[in-house]
């Protein structure tokens, strides 16, 4: 179900599925082999006229753990209902001002070959005390790149998607 019509699909049922007060607007359904995240923007939390950094961070804070809290059965039934429907886990997160927070990730293992300069590469990073295991350091290098390539990783996505609906349109075999 990677196609554009079926990530449509996915997104509309979750557009159709969730309660109307959470979000505003629709929220932002990505989708992988093993999981679908939904992301839904949370309106900001009114705080005082001159209020300082701090505290607008932390009123940001309390509203998103409160939305986490009293949401938490009905996300958990929607979240059932769509694993059976569509046959990956559910992932929960919210932005509310210039926070992003996840409430529930999956965390899947990825076997790799690495030869020995690209082992080295992660050792310095534990060594360093930048991750704790060679896995950590994997993680953190492709969080890394992930940061400094979105609008390439964008683009490439993009072209993906393209392929995929040539696929779609072709002979089927």
């Amino acid at each position: 179900m990677t196609t554009d019509e079926g990530l449509d699909k996915l997104r509309g049922w979750f557009s159709g599925r969730l309660p109307e007060d959470w979000f505003e607007g629709a929220p932002e359904v990505v989708l992988d082999r093993e999981e679908i995240s939904v992301v839904g923007r949370l309106a900001e939390p009114e705080v005082a006229e001159g209020a300082s950094p701090a505290e607008r961070s932390g009123a940001i804070a309390g509203h998103v753990q409160r939305f986490r809290e009293e949401t938490r059965e009905r996300r958990i039934d929607i979240a059932r209902e769509a694993e059976h429907r569509f046959g990956r886990k559910v992932s929960w997160g919210v932005e509310c001002g210039d926070e992003t927070a996840m409430f529930t990730q999956l965390s899947v293992p990825v076997m790799t070959r690495l030869r020995q300069s690209e082992r080295r590469v992660l050792d310095t990073l534990v060594e360093a005390g930048v991750a704790r295991s060679r896995s950590d350091a994997l993680a953190w290098c492709v969080r890394l790149v992930g940061k400094n390539a979105d609008d390439w990783l964008g683009e490439l996505r993009d072209a993906l998607q393209h392929v995929e609906r040539a696929r779609a349109a072709g002979p089927q075999v």
